[in-house]
């Protein structure tokens, strides 16, 4: 993935450009424009002859290594999914690209990369600009042409003993509408407003699960589905969610602890793990209860309960099921030119720091910058050199595929820039 090829580049800036001290002005203004395309831009201009195929490479690129989340990719790694997905999903790609939630999602997620929470960040930016382009083009990426790679279990959400679950449950106790009043994962469990209204048809516990996302300027936009659970046949704790088309995804449900007796304080504490094409051992906890809010005489029961998978229920998120109106646009308007004031000002003083933490430089602008850009131009040209065999046959194929894109949807193909 992209930011991995750039730290790669970084670690190695040292040892490569004390042998190369000096660079002459065509190369400071051909640096400029590689800036700007980015690291892959660069990388695959070295392997196109047109304009055209760069800018068509470079965005096929960024989607590739940064739109599908490929965890830890090598180079090699993160051009063979480029090269896949130019050559097998090359219709989903431009429709990805010439779609304007799609290709605000892309741009969203350029925003995550080397953040220590990144994962969580591109799903909230999946959360926010969700719709069918976007779908369609996963189905063939991840799901049909596997051309990115799954995201492996790091053991984060075992399966729980049996003996931390219930020993008799029956789903009709799911009946009616539940609110998640706690959450154990931030990225899936800690939504405003998440009202679930269940009901048992033909021995299936169907849900019609609704929640809001949050907007960046205070409002928000519902989001709902359907998911439907069989028990298992012996251990009446577990539920499965199981048989998706979407990912193929597989939610498996543990109930821990549970109350139902027709009263306020009535709850359901579910702790879940799942797989889906992307990736395998995501998962999370969430107690259901009947009110809107925790009822603090059922704590010491969550409390064990979440002991037992070795959680601490005092960690689990609030979440916020007031089900207000959406904020008026005026207001939001105006807590957006708030937010962005505060960014400014905050970025300011951090560079204000920086500068008198390095003290007076005696270096005019122009020549740090051409400073800045050289380094630039010797990780790129260093990164170039280190290539394997394997990694310059892709380059070449990518070319190739480039060329067919460019045939395919001839000029009249619109790049947007997402930088």
């Amino acid at each position: 993935m992209a930011p991995a090829m750039t730290s790669s580049g970084s670690t190695r800036r040292g040892s490569y450009t004390s042998r190369h001290p000096s660079r002459d002005s065509s190369d400071i203004s051909i640096s400029l424009y590689r800036e700007e395309v980015g690291l892959w831009g660069v990388l695959l201009q070295n392997a196109a002859i047109q304009w055209r195929q760069v800018q068509a490479v470079a965005i096929a690129g960024s989607l590739a290594c940064i739109f599908m989340a490929v965890p830890s990719a090598s180079a090699v790694d993160a051009l063979k999914t480029c090269a896949c997905l130019l050559k097998e999903c090359r219709i989903e790609l431009v429709k990805c690209i010439g779609n304007p939630s799609c290709a605000a999602n892309v741009a969203c997620l350029q925003t995550c990369n080397d953040r220590p929470d990144e994962t969580q960040c591109q799903i909230k930016c999946g959360d926010l600009f969700e719709n069918s382009v976007v779908d369609e083009f996963n189905e063939c990426a991840v799901s049909r042409k596997k051309c990115v790679p799954k995201k492996s279990d790091v053991g984060e959400f075992p399966v729980p003993d049996p003996s931390a679950l219930v020993t008799k449950f029956n789903m009709s106790d799911f009946n009616g509408k539940w609110y998640i009043s706690r959450g154990l994962n931030p990225t899936f469990d800690a939504f405003d407003c998440q009202l679930h209204d269940f009901h048992v048809e033909s021995d299936k516990l169907v849900g019609n699960l609704s929640w809001r996302i949050r907007t960046p300027d205070g409002g928000f936009f519902t989001r709902s589905a359907v998911q439907k659970f069989v028990q298992d046949p012996v251990q009446p704790g577990i539920l499965y969610n199981h048989d998706n088309e979407y990912l193929h995804y597989q939610d498996d449900w543990y109930i821990l602890s549970s109350k139902v007796e027709n009263s306020s304080d009535d709850y359901i504490f579910v702790y879940y793990r799942g797989r889906n094409d992307a990736w395998d051992g995501y998962g999370g906890s969430v107690l259901y209860t009947r009110s809107a809010v925790l009822p603090e005489s059922i704590v010491p029961e969550l409390e064990r309960a979440a002991r037992s998978v070795g959680r601490d229920f005092s960690k689990f998120i609030r979440t916020d099921n007031s089900c207000g109106p959406e904020p008026p646009l005026v207001e939001r308007l105006e807590r957006t030119v708030e937010e962005g004031e505060k960014t400014i000002i905050r970025e300011v003083e951090e560079i204000e720091g920086e500068v008198e933490k390095l003290g007076i430089t005696e270096l005019s602008l122009f020549e740090r910058l051409s400073q800045g850009l050289m380094e630039i131009k010797s990780d790129i040209e260093y990164l170039l050199m280190g290539l394997s065999r394997e990694e310059m046959e892709l380059l070449n194929d990518l070319k190739m595929e480039a060329s067919e894109v460019e045939r395919l949807f001839g000029r009249e193909l619109a790049i947007r820039k997402l930088r």
